[in-house]
């Protein structure tokens, strides 16, 4: 994983949804370095849609993300899917 990646931040961006996306990024990186709480990363989602409301921006902003750290935003939310209260990437 990259320990040093780069957000694709919108210059229309204010500080909120600044940290609302960044609060995502740091939610599933967590799933996979031990866990996270499911209503956790669902908040997360849920905020970083609001901030990036266009289904294909989001793709676009997953891809990117998934390059840098080989991690899918789209496929760790279907982790939630679960109903379990942790979600966690066991190897």
């Amino acid at each position: 994983m990259a320990d040093n990646y780069q957000l694709p931040i919108d210059g229309n961006w204010d500080v909120n949804d600044m940290i609302a996306v960044s609060n995502l990024v740091d939610a599933v990186l967590q799933v996979y370095e031990g866990g996270c709480d499911r209503a956790r990363l669902l908040d997360a989602h849920q905020q970083f849609s609001q901030v990036i409301p266009s289904k294909a921006e989001q793709k676009r902003f997953d891809r990117d993300f998934e390059e840098q750290t080989g991690h899918s935003i789209y496929q760790t939310m279907k982790l939630t899917a679960n109903g379990n209260n942790r979600v966690i990437v066991s190897d």
